[in-house]
């Protein structure tokens, strides 16, 4: 009895080892954007043009997921270099004293076929917060030259600026407190 114990846990264990899957997102199809609301009246937009995502999934579908971010906050643009250089200085992202931010998931809890609810934590500006963000799950196809797997995902939320200590000096009017993100990807499934 207890050999056929061991040989159902085992041959569990090695299913779920096995089935676990890593995917790296494909920078040349993928971006990382954000808007804010400028003196109560306009959007302003931007991207971050450098950043590293990866997804390990250990279900069939991507529930319980865990994806990494890092950015290189210098990266940002906004189409203004002027602007892109304030935001880079001490009055924004300070970005030498805090060149990356990052965000690490603690769960991906499936709502629907294509939506889940991706928590986890955002660091930012030195400061680490829990974040909630809307992730779908936009489809799997398989790469016809490749025949490798390609998803690819959509992600929408709102952090708040005063949250990670942001531009402390320009309230709201000026800037809106609350900045929405929204990032595409597609994400290759690695060997």
């Amino acid at each position: 009895m207890k050999k056929i114990f061991l040989f159902i846990t085992m041959a569990f264990l090695s299913t779920s080892i096995f089935a676990q899957t890593t995917w790296k997102v494909d920078p040349m199809h993928s971006q990382l954007s954000f808007s804010i609301v400028h003196l109560g009246i306009s959007d302003i937009d931007g991207v971050f043009n450098k950043f590293d995502v990866t997804v390990v999934k250990p279900n069939k579908d991507f529930s319980d997921a865990v994806f990494t971010l890092n950015v290189d906050v210098s990266s940002i643009n906004t189409h203004v270099e002027m602007r892109d250089n304030h935001l880079r200085s001490d009055d924004f992202f300070d970005v030498k004293k805090y060149p990356i931010m990052t965000f690490k998931s603690t769960s991906c809890i499936k709502r629907s076929d294509e939506e889940y609810l991706l928590t986890g934590n955002l660091t930012l500006h030195g400061i680490t917060k829990t974040v909630s963000m809307k992730l779908w799950h936009r489809g799997t196809i398989e790469d016809a030259k490749t025949k490798k797997s390609i998803a690819g995902f959509q992600l929408t939320g709102v952090i708040k600026r005063s949250d990670f200590n942001l531009g402390s000096k320009f309230l709201s009017p000026m800037l809106s407190d609350e900045v929405q993100i929204k990032a595409d990807g597609e994400f290759k499934q690695q060997p």
